[in-house]
């Protein structure tokens, strides 16, 4: 299959650079937020959003980071950081693409056992095929694909990149 860039890494990092933007508007009258990003390429992303928001604020960022089994979702979820860690803070859920919305509903549903203050969520790609009721509020870019289509994000040294193909 061929590859058809649709994010280059200036792109990502203009994207990441305004949604830190955001993030911090939103959780301004916080002292500290919880980032928690789903494993692997969503990690990555939240640890690049917390090093942006640390970067532009005074706000005092915690990264987590969530283990969601991908295949089936309805096994336990884990966390890096305990519940006690994300009690009562403001929390943003992030992944790399929302692409049916399972992994990112099952990722709700986790911290909603959790009284949060404030709880937001975040993805680079939007692929605007969801079979649950769920939204990001920050997003790098909405992109309408067909089904067959696969949406790839590449975190790699001055190389990052989202393709279709």
């Amino acid at each position: 299959m061929s590859q058809n860039i649709i994010l280059s890494h200036k792109e990502i990092e203009n994207k990441i650079r305004r949604i830190a933007y955001q993030i911090y508007e939103t959780f301004v009258e916080e002292d500290e937020i919880v980032i928690a990003g789903i494993a692997s390429n969503g990690y990555i992303f939240a640890q690049k959003l917390a090093a942006h928001v640390t970067e532009i604020s005074s706000l005092k960022v915690n990264l987590c980071e969530v283990i969601i089994d991908k295949t089936n979702p309805t096994r336990a979820i884990k966390t890096s950081l305990s519940a006690e860690h994300y009690q009562n803070k403001g929390l943003i859920l992030v992944d790399d693409v929302l692409n049916s919305g399972t992994t990112l509903v099952y990722g709700v549903k986790h911290f909603l056992d959790v009284p949060l203050k404030k709880f937001k969520t975040a993805v680079l790609v939007d692929r605007n095929h969801k079979k649950y009721p769920v939204k990001a509020d920050f997003k790098g870019i909405s992109l309408s694909t067909s089904l067959k289509e696969h949406v790839q994000v590449v975190f790699e040294d001055n190389n990052n990149h989202a393709y279709l193909e």
